[in-house]
């Protein structure tokens, strides 16, 4: 039996390996083996992660390989792990296939104890440097492997600044440093019960686990539900060679970018902090400066950094993002990986790269994605209205974002359960912020530039965010922050420019996007780098894809919107929503009519309105199909009702009158109440059982079409038969709808099919398909009746646990369930077709404008998928996705084929 390898040292990885090594190690493994300066170190793999999750205990064999490989590492350096004399410190990173910024866990400074304190101090000659290390490591270990509140921590520091005088930590020299050591210790054992560990390889130990344990922690599932991200991936564990940043002006720490996140423009983008270690860039706790000063502050680090970089870009074939340290005038790499970006850079980068020759227009059709086209048909504040931005932050994240504010989590979560738009506020965010920025049209926070952790993460999650607003001064504590000598307090209406840092007290109007002008015809597809752009590659998936992309219309605008954005006719025309407001009267009275001539008075007033609701639709998509689905409501939507009805005649008894007509009604509707009216008589069985019904709406589609062939048009009406469960309902209304058709006019053409909505069809689909000449999913009450839940009952209710337990990835409801509603979608298709090779295919539901989605129906294959109106250009990019053969969108933001 071959012995499992946990663990690989840098220069035996590549960044093929990310599924295994995660990506922050394939990515130092490809740094490492291209000759870039990466701090020795290795890897310990996702499947050990996933063996300690499932185990609860390390995997046989890890200790050991974990020893060798610290022991060769050890060797490497010339410096023992925790040497009292010269010590060797290590990081302990984690590090998913996927990016998940601030997620997970990160211990610095491993190895150092109150003896090795000393050692470094010495071989740096830099006390200070050696202390501040040391708090540090306590602070950190203590909250991530050991669980103490980081607050505790945060009240000691800023209690020695006070003390001191100093306005940040930086300020503070090494007695103050060791005095900080002495009450962090403090506060570990008050909090543990135990002495913070002095055995190195004991923290190592302890650290590795935390890493793994992290992979499970709230914030980090949260992220993966929001993500997308499977749960069962685990993470790697990256134990580096540290080196630092934090010895002194000639030291720093630094985020840089090939290309601008935020517009795609190439350039040098990115932040620089001097004197700091690891996380003080993406913590946001202190502010950076550009990327650019480092030519002047170090300019052989800089030169090198520019060399790397495009070393980098050049090999990835992609925006990157790069993490790296300079000591003492020496630039290591940390990390790199395909970076994160807007919506609109991923477009405006995608064609750059084809404009350089770097990559093809397929590949480039890769690189984006259906929601992040989604994103870009948001709203924004154009020029900010007639208001002056009170503040200025940086443009982390673009998009327009109006909303009371708040200052906590928790707040932003319960004010946006109730319909409130929120924005967040905070001095920076960390990952337990993450609830709330999901919760929140966008994000504002104080410190902080364009890496660090609230732009990473509003940046992947699409969020508005502007960050290192410094004129704020945020008191979280007190709910407020104050500017230019105003208070803001909690639920005070604020608006966030994500695109120019601009933040204005109040609303302020926004502007429709220009991707939505161009759909509409208003702007040409020259008009900015942006919505050229958009125009090539959607140009470009529209002539891959075979999968047509039809838009769900009732009306008239909507249908001509649909066609705007590039929809090739109606899928789903529901015609129980032209039955509600004035019209609801005379469906009522259709219903409840007691004989021949009452139905037959309200058929008549209803099919003239009918006929001009079919005439407007189809007008707008001349020359192109219209399926309109026979009435399907739940009968309680035209009834009136019950409890209404009854209170008015007890009223009525209770004081000697008449109840009269209410009297009737109440009889009746007690006639037809129904338990469950969802399952009840609607679709093809209210066709069968009120007489007219069906023929009515057939006649109006058909006279419709007469009225526009004898002006010249070119209707192409379909009517489909809604909730047919067996072949012999589909027969009989094709029968009575193919003789009012003749009737109307013999030259009319109209197609008739049937919704696949029912379970019992998808498996009886060979039979149903001999009286249809095309399905269309109806995958919203399919998911229902498969799963046996009600969607409005259930979302509200059990779904959010259900999601918390990771019993669903997602709700069945947002994307499709490909193992058992897909299934039947994919056993009713190849039945059908096998009946009737001609048999057209598409889907009606919301599905099908879910980019997950369109990909299945595409496998399938269906003919079509059918989506609102907005969602017609998502479901374009994506249908030319998979004609592609990417996968479905993945959350690092570019995807594989």
């Amino acid at each position: 039996m071959t012995k499992t390898t946990y663990v690989y040292d840098f220069a035996k990885g590549n960044r093929d390996m990310k599924d295994l090594l995660g990506g922050k190690g394939a990515n130092l493994a490809e740094m490492t083996n291209l000759g870039l300066p990466v701090p020795p170190g290795f890897t310990i793999t996702t499947e050990a992660c996933r063996q300690y999750l499932a185990e609860g205990t390390e995997p046989d064999g890890l200790a050991e390989e974990v020893d060798a490989h610290l022991a060769a590492l050890e060797r490497t350096m010339g410096r023992a792990l925790g040497d009292a004399g010269d010590p060797l410190l290590v990081s302990v990173r984690s590090g998913a296939a996927f990016s998940m910024p601030g997620m997970m866990e990160t211990v610095l400074n491993v190895g150092l104890t109150d003896s090795s304190v000393a050692g470094l101090a010495a071989s740096t000659g830099n006390e200070r440097f050696a202390w501040d290390s040391y708090r540090r490591l306590i602070q950190m270990f203590g909250k991530t492997v050991c669980g103490v509140p980081g607050e505790a921590f945060d009240r000691a520091l800023d209690d020695a600044e006070r003390e001191h005088g100093a306005a940040q930590e930086t300020a503070l020299d090494a007695a103050a440093l060791r005095a900080l050591v002495t009450t962090f210790k403090k506060i570990f054992k008050d909090h543990t019960g135990q002495d913070f560990p002095q055995d190195p390889r004991e923290q190592l130990r302890l650290a590795i686990h935390a890493v793994f344990d992290s992979w499970n922690a709230e914030r980090a599932i949260l992220y993966r539900r929001q993500e997308r991200i499977p749960a069962d991936l685990g993470t790697a564990v990256n134990v580096v060679a540290m080196v630092f940043g934090n010895l002194g002006d000639d030291s720093g720490t630094g985020v840089a970018f090939t290309r601008d996140p935020g517009t795609g423009q190439r350039g040098i983008y990115g932040d620089y902090l001097q004197n700091a270690q690891g996380e003080d860039v993406v913590a946001g706790i202190r502010n950076t400066v550009p990327l650019q000063d480092l030519e002047r502050i170090d300019r052989g680090s800089y030169d090198e950094l520019m060399r790397a970089m495009s070393t980098l870009e050049d090999h990835y074939k992609d925006l990157c993002d790069i993490e790296f340290t300079v000591e003492r005038g020496k630039l290591w790499m940390l990390q790199t990986r395909v970076g994160k970006r807007t919506a609109a850079a991923a477009f405006v980068i995608a064609t750059q790269l084809v404009d350089e020759g770097v990559i093809d227009l397929d590949e480039a059709l890769c690189r984006v994605t259906g929601k992040q086209l989604a994103q870009l048909m948001f709203p924004n504040f154009g020029a900010g209205g007639s208001d002056r931005p009170v503040a200025r932050g940086v443009a982390a994240s673009p998009g327009a974002a109006v909303g009371k504010v708040v200052f906590s989590a928790e707040r932003a979560v319960e004010l946006a359960g109730e319909g409130e738009d929120v924005i967040l506020v905070r001095r920076e965010t960390n990952p337990d912020d993450l609830p709330g920025m999901i919760a929140a049209r966008g994000v504002l926070t104080s410190r902080g530039g364009k890496t660090s952790h609230a732009a990473v993460v509003a940046r992947g999650m699409g969020k508005t965010c502007v960050c290192g607003a410094d004129a704020l001064e945020v008191d979280v504590r007190r709910g407020q922050f104050t500017v230019d000598g105003r208070v803001v307090r909690e639920g005070d209406v604020v608006s966030i420019d994500g695109a120019t840092g601009d933040i204005y007290l109040g609303a302020v109007p926004v502007e429709p996007s220009p991707v939505v002008q161009y759909f509409e015809g208003e702007i040409g597809p020259d008009s900015g780098v942006l919505v050229r752009a958009v125009h090539r590659i959607l140009s470009h998936a529209d002539s891959l894809r075979a999968l047509g992309v039809r838009t769900n219309a009732d009306t008239g605008p909507d249908a001509a919107r649909a066609r705007r954005f590039g929809a090739q006719g109606v899928g789903l025309c529901r015609t129980e929503h032209m039955f509600l407001g004035e019209r609801r009267a005379l469906v009522e009275r259709l219903i409840l009519a007691q004989d021949e001539a009452g139905r037959k008075a309200a058929l008549e007033e209803l099919l003239p309105l009918q006929r001009d609701d079919f005439v407007e639709i189809l007008r707008e998509m001349d020359g192109l199909p219209v399926t309109v689905r026979l009435i399907d409501p739940p009968l309680h939507e035209f009834l009136p009702d019950l409890e209404k009805l009854a209170v008015s005649v007890a009223v009525a008894e209770a004081t000697g009158k008449e109840p009269g007509r209410d009297g009737e009604l109440l009889a009746a509707v007690h006639r037809m109440h129904e338990q469950n009216p969802m399952l009840g008589l609607r679709g093809v069985r209210l066709g069968l059982v009120v007489p007219g019904l069906f023929d009515m709406q057939v006649r109006a589609v058909a006279e419709a079409a007469r009225l526009l062939k004898r002006d010249g048009g070119d209707p192409r009406p379909e009517i489909m038969v809604p909730l047919v469960g067996t072949v012999q309902e589909l027969e009989i209304v094709r029968a009575a709808a193919e003789k009012t058709i003749a009737e109307v006019d013999p030259g009319v053409d109209v197609s008739i099919g049937t919704m696949i909505e029912l379970p019992r069809a998808a498996m009886t689909a060979g039979q149903i398909a001999t009286a249809a000449e095309f399905f269309s999913f109806g995958t919203n009450d399919l998911t229902q009746l498969t799963w046996g839940f009600s969607r409005d009952d259930v979302e509200g209710s059990f779904f959010p646990r259900y999601l918390e337990h990771g019993i669903f990835g997602v709700s069945p409801f947002e994307s499709i369930d490909p193992d058992g509603v897909g299934r039947l979608v994919r056993i009713a298709a190849e039945e059908g077709r096998k009946a009737r090779p001609d048999l057209h295919l598409g889907v009606c539901g919301e599905h099908g404008g879910d980019p997950e989605s369109v990909h299945f129906f595409a496998s399938v294959p269906l003919d079509y998928v059918s989506c609102s109106p907005f969602r017609v250009p998502v479901a374009r990019l994506e249908a030319g996705r998979a004609a592609v053969g990417t996968t479905t969108p993945s959350a690092s933001g570019s995807d594989s084929r």
